[in-house]
């Protein structure tokens, strides 16, 4: 690494930090005497060190369809760390695992599907996570029961992966008071303080804050607890992204930041407001470990996850994870996909090559043979997980079909002061409005 006088070379330094995965920025003190201590006038420094080479942010020439790039391989790795850390669990944990994977995707799909048949008359905002369930199951499953997690306006699969109960959460989107908010709440705001599940979000780059709360109350408490802020490659552009992650930084506060890149804001390519190659960039040079994953491969985010948990339990603070993944469905409701089928086509913004070049490396399937060629599970095994989770979705489907309307008088209880004694002068015991 010496150059025939004796200095380091630049170069070959930095080739060597890049590989070796290391964050932060390099002071150019390379046999440079012009150069000084960080902080003095005229110092001279280096480029942040990449994590990759080649990324879909800062790529003026994007056009639709330019995601199939960035496809990863058909199946998981079956060698590496990642790899070997996943199959060391226990058998239970690893289908579990699946189950919930699973359950998130069919339960999404079943409820496309009755959005779409229109036959229950469902309505409103309907964010869906089909095509990304590796991320929140790979991340939530190497966590303790007790962390918490701040999801998104498109969160079913967090809630799911944390333990969600399917029948409150079906009764929500049904509208019905057994639902998670009484059905007050609908698709974006369910909430579950007793799993960590600090809620869905319909404020972009909520999470933020909200994991950062929550894990500096343990930090106080001594309990050891962490908390993930789970955001969209548009929430990154939030004005609370950086300032979290430096303030959590500062405090090492037990964070992890994990951001699920899947190309596009609402209909916007990455590329057009992305100015480096990957979100994780962003934050390189406050010196925490980043960790940039193939977001459809089940153990390469839990490794990632997994390290970021012995990391802040060591008192080191947070740690951000980008995954890149891809969402099936259009940003929110159902343009472009049909009862029964699955993705969305039609949609200007990508191409349908994209979106079935996509759906070939499903995180699940991918998982699925992952655990058969590792030899940890069988195809019968998981083919009866897959229809104990379609029967739960179906049974929960029913419980919000039979569950009781709200009140109409409870409309205003949680929105005024007075709001006992205003249902009591607009309403009748009976629900209908008072003459």
């Amino acid at each position: 690494m010496e150059n025939r006088r004796g200095r380091v070379d630049r170069r070959t330094l930095l080739k060597a930090l890049s590989a070796a995965g290391t964050t932060g920025a390099v002071i150019s003190a390379c046999g440079d005497s012009s150069a000084g201590p960080i902080g003095i006038a005229g110092a001279k420094f280096d480029k942040t060190v990449r994590l990759a080479t080649a990324g879909p942010g800062g790529s003026k020439q994007w056009k639709p369809g330019y995601a199939l790039d960035f496809l990863p391989p058909e199946d998981m790795p079956t060698r590496g760390a990642a790899s070997s850390v996943l199959a060391s669990e226990p058998k239970e944990k690893l289908l579990e695992l699946f189950r919930l994977m699973s359950t998130s995707r069919k339960w999404e799909t079943t409820m496309k599907d009755l959005f779409l048949a229109g036959t229950d008359g469902l309505y409103g905002a309907f964010h869906t996570y089909v095509g990304e369930e590796a991320v929140a199951v790979g991340a939530i499953g190497a966590l303790n029961e007790d962390d918490y997690i701040a999801s998104t306006h498109r969160g079913h699969g967090h809630l799911i992966a944390k333990g969600g109960d399917l029948n409150r959460m079906s009764a929500e989107i049904f509208f019905k008071e057994s639902g998670y908010n009484k059905g007050y709440g609908g698709s974006m705001h369910i909430t579950d303080m007793s799993k960590g599940i600090m809620g869905m979000n319909g404020i972009v780059g909520a999470s933020f804050y909200m994991a950062a709360g929550a894990a500096l109350r343990g930090m106080i408490r001594g309990t050891k607890q962490v908390a993930v802020a789970f955001f969209g490659d548009g929430a990154a552009a939030s004005p609370y992204y950086f300032s979290a992650v430096r303030s959590c930084k500062n405090l090492n506060i037990p964070v992890i930041f994990v951001n699920e890149n899947n190309f596009q804001y609402m209909s916007i390519p990455v590329a057009d407001t992305v100015p480096t190659k990957y979100i994780s960039d962003y934050t390189k040079g406050l010196d925490l470990p980043h960790h940039l994953v193939d977001g459809n491969d089940l153990a390469a985010v839990y490794h990632a996850t997994k390290q970021a948990v012995e990391w802040a339990h060591a008192g080191n603070g947070p740690t951000v994870i980008e995954a890149l993944t891809y969402r099936w469905y259009d940003h929110s409701g159902f343009a472009g996909a049909r009862v029964g089928q699955e993705g969305a086509v039609g949609l200007p913004y990508r191409t349908d090559d994209e979106v079935r070049g996509w759906m070939t490396r499903d995180p699940i399937p991918r998982y699925k043979r992952w655990l058969v060629a590792k030899g940890l599970a069988k195809e019968e095994e998981l083919a009866r997980v897959e229809e104990e989770a379609q029967a739960a979705v179906d049974e929960s489907v029913e419980f919000a079909r039979i569950g009781a309307d709200p009140d109409p008088a409870a409309g205003v209880l949680n929105t005024h002061a007075e709001g006992a004694v205003l249902a009591s002068q607009f309403y009748n015991r009976k629900g209908a409005v008072a003459t």
